[in-house]
């Protein structure tokens, strides 16, 4: 991986903690906003969540300040902050100690809209803006009820390919993809087991990501 094109763009000290801990998992996401990594990061300095972050996120297609696939780090993989939001009554659901595994998880968001509902021949994103026919995946099996999904670009999906691999090396994670551990709750990841998870490991109330055929096609090959 070519490191001198991540983009630094440096969150606030105070929105994140600067403690090395040792990184035994990798958590997908996706911001469920626009395309520009840059103003996701810019927001989460004036936001009033407390220290609510991902150290890295990707832009998408049509971001004014930032190209498709570009990654942006805000801070090191090394540090931590909360991006997780697990309740404790899950880790009680499934006879799991309860344990903070944002210390210990490194978090990637992927700009990217989420969830879309057709509505009179349009995509519509959950703050009513449509997005285009060919920014849409249609999933040939509804994902906790939805059908159709802002598309991950072909560059983000290589984007994050790269820094798998890349935090492969550095930290040690395995990248063996599964189903069930990916995009449902699962006991592996709460345990805080070594691994590649999404945020519908942890909660069953997230979409993200969803099981883009492509992502996974990407994810089967690491």
């Amino acid at each position: 991986m070519d490191l001198s094109k991540i983009k630094q763009v440096p969150l606030s000290a105070s929105q994140y903690f600067q403690e090395e801990i040792k990184k035994k998992q990798i958590v997908l996401h996706h911001t469920a906003g626009n395309a520009s990594a840059p103003n996701t990061i810019a927001a989460w300095n004036v936001d009033d969540r407390g220290r609510i972050a991902t150290c890295i996120t990707i832009s998408g297609a049509g971001a004014k300040n930032s190209y498709d696939g570009e990654i942006c780090q805000a801070f090191s993989s090394k540090y931590w902050a909360y991006h997780l939001g697990i309740k404790g009554e899950v880790f009680r659901a499934y006879g799991v100690p309860h344990q903070i595994l944002d210390k210990i998880a490194i978090g990637i968001e992927i700009c990217n809209w989420g969830q879309l509902e057709f509505k009179n021949g349009k995509y519509i994103n959950y703050v009513d803006r449509e997005v285009p026919a060919d920014q849409v995946t249609k999933l040939q099996t509804p994902y906790k009820g939805y059908t159709y999904f802002h598309k991950y670009t072909d560059a983000q999906i290589e984007s994050v390919k790269q820094l798998l691999q890349y935090w492969r090396l550095v930290h040690g994670i395995d990248l063996e993809y599964d189903y069930n551990k990916m995009f449902t709750v699962n006991k592996k990841a709460l345990l805080g087991e070594n691994g590649l998870y999404s945020h519908n490991s942890y909660r069953k109330d997230k979409v993200d990501i969803y099981p883009c055929p492509r992502m996974i096609e990407m994810l089967k090959s690491l």
